[in-house]
């Protein structure tokens, strides 16, 4: 179908103020880079602004529903849930779920900073989210959970692409992927793997946006899909059958960007000029929709080549039985038959495995000159009838590398390891099919490219390299070693026919058959052309009959005629057949179907080659065409010359050994005398060594020496320093002492004068208070002493009384004569009253002693009172020694004769034992700095006896 622009349509127009009115919502002062509609209240839309920021507005009120923060990068995308309930924002860095009915965010989705996130967004009709990341991961998430359900598989190497765009169908089974490429990448979301690649014109080069076109009628599993290319066409294909159904757009005005309704009837498409173009639906497939036209061109390419006669030989040759003659009444009847026949015949030889037909192939490789990429190798792999002989190609395999391809990569040196183990497996399989292939010298140039294309299978690869020689490879092995030289010489006479100034150019200047047809047929034209070409031209190479490769030879001399003609030297032509030309080889193509049809019958190649043999099923056939006595020969030769070598080899090796050995033993020898000499040189070094090594521990000990003695001066001044710190630090630590002492003697010495002045001060007042106490203790005293006396003078007189009546008594009683024993009683009686007597006198001596004790106490306590004045709650009665100790001295109060004599006797006392503390004290400071002072001599004494 042609290319259809905007103007082709009358449904197709712009948007004008004139026919489409809009309204003005409000003014957001920032640009948008989203939109969403279908939310839940259906007057309500999202819009991305380039702050970062999402706000929901209502059409009908013109107001700010909601305004939501989250996001630190621009918003691209907004994704909107079937129930109108959620949506998922998306930004370089994170995507963000929100609840639409209170505006609040459920959910964000963190990545690495590294990976990017390409689009998040909800399957429609599903509760599924599917998170596309920019390494080509895309992930399916449980939209109320958020968990994750399944991951797809990573693309095909063949095929691998940087996903930038997605489209889901609507029922949500298959998911449409593309970026910057022309493929494009169908998944099934059910079966989680990628069931489809589509191939775009070559004209695609990147797709910038996907959208399925919904329909009413298949219930939602959409089969159109729009692609919006980087040349701003949108082309709408069926992604089942792979046609390009329309497109819109043109390379004049182009899209910018597009968006389908939901129905499915109209396209809203913004372009680079900033317009805005509405297509309808129905208008752009009114073309589609129409019944298809019957296929008369096909028909009619039919009969374009008729049947001749020695194809009608060929046709019963290959198993037909022949029919008996008839009468001539009979003949219109014979021909009918016959041609029922042939055509039965045709239809049968071109039936192809898996339901392809090779002359509807041919026709549309005329069409279109080449076979879809998708489908290539499934069509050669039809055309080829390949058995797929796994068992067979095993066993080929398993025999394992054949030994003339052990070091095939020091002469094919290839970079992709995996590539030269191929092609190494690959050579080795088909010199173990058949042994000329053991010698072929250009065999790894024939199957090279064959070995690049299907190097991820090689059984398709083997039986694709033995069908192309069993083929297209014929009579080439008839000459061996040589170039197949009937081969080379079928092309001269082509080239003779059509050009014969070339071919006299060529014998000019002396180039053969073997340099301007057989580089081309050993590498079979893999040096002279590029990969697009080298397969536009094998698609028909295999559609045609074998001759038709050497026919491209031939082409490919006459539309290069030009620069041949103008090579005149041997290399020139040699570098042009190697290397690729300035060459179309559409041209070329169409010069070979030309050699074809125009070719006389006589010198055509296919009147020599035979017809297309497939290889057998379950075993590979028996590959002989060669002269076997050459081979066998050269295979006997190659042996006897390789067990020649090999002996060669081992006498050679014998010798070597030999040599080696007496090479060994000299060396050895050789080694053993300089090990000697070493032995000696190192023995007399070592010795010259120790006695440099004496002398240096020789002089190291004098240093050692020195040093020492040094360590001992500096340690002896160390400690002569660390003594004298010592001393000092004690020296000061004792004057500090004294210095303490001798403030704590002044202090004493001030405090005692202080307490000296104020006790003097309380015994003035004492004193006074003595003598009213004196004086009322002397007249009490007087008063009880004359008492005393009194009582003990009248005690006196009535114990006088008493006795010089008993005395009285005792002479009356003498004088009467009493008798003895009377006496005695009465002496005894004398006596106790005179034992009595002097018990009174001891009575009256006692209580004046406790009298004078009583007093003598008072006048104590008085004494200590006016002492220590602020010691008066202790006990009165105290010892009086002890009292004496604690009163200072008081020699310089001049009253002191005025005192009691036991007071002033206290005093005298307690004055003479402190004139003795003080002189003891200062005593003992005067022997503690003699001490010190003998100690730091002797010291300074010591380090000088230890210097000497």
């Amino acid at each position: 179908m042609g290319k259809q622009t905007s103007s082709s349509f009358p449904f197709s127009f712009r948007i004008a103020a004139s026919s489409i009115l809009f309204n003005l919502v409000q003014r957001t002062a920032q640009a948008c880079t989203a939109l969403a509609f279908n939310l839940r209240r259906k007057s309500e839309f999202l819009v991305a602004l380039a702050d970062y920021s999402i706000k929901c507005f209502d059409t009908v009120t013109k107001e700010l529903v909601s305004w939501m923060r989250g996001h630190e990068s621009s918003v691209f995308s907004i994704s909107v849930h079937a129930s109108g309930k959620y949506a998922i924002t998306t930004s370089s860095d994170t995507a963000q779920l929100w609840d639409l009915d209170t505006f609040q965010r459920k959910r964000k989705l963190n990545i690495r900073q590294s990976v990017g996130i390409q689009k998040v967004f909800f399957l429609p009709l599903s509760n599924t989210i599917l998170s596309c990341f920019k390494d080509n991961s895309i992930f399916a998430w449980e939209c109320d959970t958020l968990f994750c359900k399944y991951q797809l598989p990573a693309p095909p190497e063949s095929s691998s692409i940087l996903y930038k765009v997605f489209a889901v169908t609507r029922d949500g089974r298959i998911l449409a992927a593309g970026g910057k490429s022309n493929h494009l990448h169908l998944w099934c979301l059910e079966a989680r793997q990628l069931f489809r690649i589509i191939q775009m014109p070559t004209k695609v080069r990147a797709i910038r946006h996907l959208e399925f076109l919904p329909d009413s009628f298949d219930a939602g599993s959409n089969q159109v899909l729009g692609v919006l290319s980087q040349d701003g066409i949108m082309r709408f294909i069926n992604i089942q059958t792979c046609k390009l159904l329309f497109e819109i757009g043109s390379l004049d005005e182009g899209i910018s960007s597009s968006v389908i309704s939901p129905h499915g009837r109209y396209i809203a498409c913004i372009m680079e000029n900033g317009s805005l173009n509405i297509y309808s639906v129905q208008a752009l497939t009114q073309e589609i929709n129409k019944p298809p036209l019957p296929l008369v061109k096909v028909i009619e390419d039919l009969p374009k080549k008729k049947l001749s006669s020695s194809d009608l030989k060929m046709k019963v040759t290959s198993g037909r039985v022949q029919q008996p003659a008839k009468p001539r009444g009979s003949k219109i009847q014979t021909r009918i038959l016959k041609q029922d026949l042939t055509g039965d015949f045709e239809s049968k030889k071109n039936e192809l495995p898996d339901g392809l037909n090779k002359k509807r192939l041919q026709i549309l490789l005329k069409g279109y000159g080449e076979y879809p990429t998708k489908y290539r190798m499934f069509i050669w792999r039809s055309l080829l009838q390949l058995p797929e002989n796994h068992t067979a190609f095993s066993s080929l395999i398993d025999k394992g590398t054949h030994v003339t391809f052990l070091n095939l990569q020091k002469k094919y040196p290839i970079k992709s390891r995996k590539l030269l183990r191929v092609l190494q497996r690959t050579l080795s399989a088909l010199a173990h099919w058949s042994v000329i292939f053991s010698d072929t010298p250009y065999l790894p140039l024939l199957a090279f490219p064959f070995v690049k294309l299907f190097q991820n299978n090689q059984l398709i690869c083997f039986e694709v390299i033995a069908t192309l020689i069993i083929n297209w490879c014929q009579h080439w092995f008839e000459y061996f070693p040589n170039p197949p030289i009937n081969i080379l010489s079928m092309i001269e006479n082509v080239l003779a026919f059509h050009d014969k100034g070339l071919l006299q150019h060529f014998i000019d200047h002396d180039i053969t058959s073997q340099l301007y047809a057989w580089p081309l047929l050993e590498t079979v034209f893999s040096e002279v052309l590029t990969r697009e070409e080298w397969l536009k031209l094998f698609d028909n190479i295999f559609s045609n009959h074998p001759s038709f490769l050497l026919m491209t030879v031939v082409a490919y001399n006459i539309c290069s005629r030009v620069p041949l003609l103008n090579c005149n030297l041997k290399d020139d032509f040699e570098f042009f057949f190697h290397h690729r030309n300035n060459l179309d080889i559409n041209v070329v193509i169409r010069q070979v179907y030309h050699l074809m049809e125009t070719t006389p019958t006589d010198i055509h190649p296919d009147s020599m080659l035979n017809v297309f043999v497939a290889l057998t099923k379950g075993q590979y056939p028996v590959f002989n065409q060669y002269p076997k006595f050459i081979v066998d020969y050269q295979t006997q030769e190659r042996e006897r010359i390789r067990n020649d070598e090999l002996d060669y080899l081992r006498e050679r090796q014998t010798v070597e050994d030999m040599q080696a050995e007496v090479d060994q033993q000299r060396v050895e020898d050789e080694a053993w005398y300089q090990k000697q000499e070493l032995l000696r040189k190192a023995e007399e070094t070592r010795r010259e060594m120790l006695l440099q090594e004496e002398e240096k521990i020789i002089q190291q000990r004098q240093r050692l020496a020195a040093v020492k003695r040094e360590l001992q001066v500096k340690e002896m001044h160390l400690q002569d320093a660390a003594r004298r710190r010592f001393l000092k630090l004690q020296q000061d630590q004792q004057e500090m002492e004294l210095r303490r002492l001798d403030d704590e003697i002044g202090r004493k010495v001030y405090m005692r004068d202080r307490e000296i002045a104020a006790t003097a001060r309380d015994l003035e007042m004492r004193q006074l208070e003595l003598e009213s106490q004196k004086r009322l203790y002397e007249k009490n005293l007087t008063e009880n002493q004359a008492a005393v006396a009194k009582e003990m003078r009248a005690d006196a007189d009535a114990y006088r009384r008493k006795v010089d009546l008993e005395e009285h008594m005792f002479h009356k009683l003498i004088e009467a004569g009493e008798t003895q024993s009377q006496k005695t009683q009465k002496w005894k009686e004398a006596e106790g009253k005179e034992f009595c007597l002097r018990s009174a006198k001891k009575a009256s001596a006692l209580s004046d002693a406790s009298r004078k004790w009583f007093l003598k106490q008072e006048i104590n306590a008085a004494v200590e009172h006016a002492e220590n004045p602020c010691h008066k709650e202790e006990p009165r009665f105290q010892n009086e020694q002890e009292d004496a100790s604690c009163l200072p001295r008081t020699s310089h109060l001049n009253d002191s004769s005025e005192m009691h004599p036991s007071t002033q006797i206290s005093l005298n006392r307690r004055a003479v034992e402190w004139d003795t503390t003080e002189q003891n004290l200062i005593q003992k400071v005067r022997n503690l700095r003699q001490r010190l002072t003998a100690q730091a001599r002797h010291r300074c004494q010591t380090p000088h006896l230890l210097a000497a």
